[in-house]
């Protein structure tokens, strides 16, 4: 189905969005400016209260214990006019003393006293969250409604673009690019090893533009990491980074995320996962995914139960929205604005009742290759690895191995065999020319099976030893 090649993030220019527009479709309902785009000059600004803002800062001046201004600014990702004013209140109330002034405004150094000290030690214990200052709750939900996935729409051009580099049958990227535009949940089965997962997150490169992804949010008090960097690329582009100098620098403009989760998951990972230790919560993944695409994989594999892991999913599918609870008891919603994709090697039959079903807008098969589509992935496999073939061993291999033994020509096998054909080269110092006999000992390797004593030349049919036929 899919060629396993490089894995680029987009396949066309992203763009920031601008303030008075959602992700290109103009919206005369909400405020013109949203407040991401804005930098704070006050306190009030933020949105936060005084409190708060006090806390982070005692708390990033307790870690140096005497800390410059810059090193506040930077830490809380706030103006310096902002971290001025929440000084003020912390020299007011004697947790802060300035050490140090100097010439230039910037030029400041403030120290903990010992009552700041304290107050700092006491503020740690409860949370150890010592970053950027959060943005309310509102704020982050005015700004996924700004960059909806619901917002945007693909072309057969965008998705032709998007995945020029691989080889992927024609009706099924067609089916994709529909599937998407529903803004309805995906489907993708098949059997293993046919390119699904690779295929999955590769669907981000169809989404267009750019998303503000805050770094935590704050609710009822409680402070939610949002920003994940095994999650989120921010989006670097020197024409637009003079302009994000003056946006509010507790948001990261980034590439609409995809997020995947495997057969690890369970419905805990589902929802806040407050820490003990460090006294604050992670955002689960599909809220991490806001935007962008949320990936299940491997469907029918977790420890939980199919049944109920897919009911987890029923509201949010019907509401577009999900419900967290936090330790104090405080409920509140978040949207649920994803592009979800079940990736299974099931039947869909297999994993939901007809219930489940229905809220999926698609349900897509990968399966095997074709001759031809397999003999394009071969050859562009081998060229990426640097190794010669002929159309000889690219013969033996299908029908000296393939159809032999029954084993159907699935997108992973040429990339897999071809990497024990590349490493036996350099251990051996043969020419990086692929060879039947190579090919024969590569298959051999992969499926476990044991060489004949009498193996024949290559070229020559094979007699397999009873119990190791050829087998996908």
């Amino acid at each position: 189905m899919i060629e396993h090649n490089e894995t680029g993030r987009a396949a066309r220019h992203l763009e920031p969005v601008p303030p008075s527009a959602h992700n290109g479709h103009a919206d005369p309902g909400m405020a013109p400016t949203p407040s991401w785009h804005v930098m704070p000059r006050t306190i009030a600004d933020t949105g936060l209260d005084i409190s708060m803002l006090l806390g982070l800062l005692l708390k990033a001046a307790y870690l140096h214990r005497s800390v410059t201004l810059a090193v506040l600014t930077d830490t809380l990702k706030l103006p310096a006019t902002v971290v001025n004013e929440v000084a003020a209140v912390a020299v007011r109330e004697r947790l802060l003393e300035i050490a140090h002034r100097g010439a230039s405004d910037l030029d400041v150094r403030f120290r903990l006293t010992d009552a700041g000290y304290t107050r700092a030690a006491e503020a740690m214990a409860r949370c150890c969250y010592a970053g950027a200052a959060p943005v309310t709750l509102s704020a982050y939900l005015d700004a996924v409604q700004r960059h909806s996935v619901s917002h945007t729409s693909v072309t057969k051009a965008d998705v032709t673009a998007a995945f020029h580099d691989l080889v992927v049958p024609l009706h099924l990227l067609d089916s994709i690019g529909m599937a998407l535009n529903t803004c309805r949940a995906l489907m993708i089965y098949g059997p293993p090893g046919s390119g699904k997962t690779y295929l999955a997150q590769r669907l981000g490169a169809l989404l267009p533009g750019a998303v503000p992804v805050p770094q935590a949010i704050t609710v009822a008090g409680e402070i939610i990491q949002v920003f994940d960097p095994l999650v989120h690329v921010p989006f670097d582009d020197s024409e637009t980074s003079l302009a994000r100098r003056s946006q509010d620098r507790r948001w990261i403009l980034c590439h609409r995320p995809v997020v995947l989760s495997g057969g690890e998951l369970t419905l805990s990972m589902l929802d806040l996962r407050y820490d003990g230790t460090s006294g604050f919560y992670q955002a689960p993944p599909h809220m991490k995914a806001n935007n962008g695409i949320y990936i299940v994989d491997d469907l029918g594999r977790q420890l939980v139960g199919v049944s109920e892991l897919l009911n987890r999913w029923i509201v949010p599918l019907d509401r577009n929205i999900d419900m967290f609870t936090l330790r104090t008891g405080v409920r509140f919603s978040v949207p649920f604005d994803v592009w979800p994709v079940f990736s299974t090697n099931l039947q869909p039959s297999e994993l939901a009742d007809e219930a489940f079903l229905r809220r999926l807008g698609s349900k897509l098969y990968v399966g095997p290759l074709s001759q031809d589509d397999y003999r394009e992935v071969y050859q562009r496999t081998a060229a990426e690895f640097g190794l010669s073939s002929t159309d000889t061993a690219l013969d033996f291999l299908m029908q000296g191995l393939h159809f032999s033994g029954d084993t159907p020509l699935l997108a992973c096998i040429p990339r897999d065999l071809l990497r024990l054909v590349a490493s036996g080269v350099r251990y051996h110092g043969h020419a990086a020319q692929v060879t039947e006999e190579a090919l024969l000992n590569a298959w051999q390797s992969y499926y476990g099976l044991r060489p004949a004593p009498d193996t024949p030349p290559p070229g020559l049919p094979h007699r397999w030893p009873d119990g190791h036929r050829a087998a996908g």
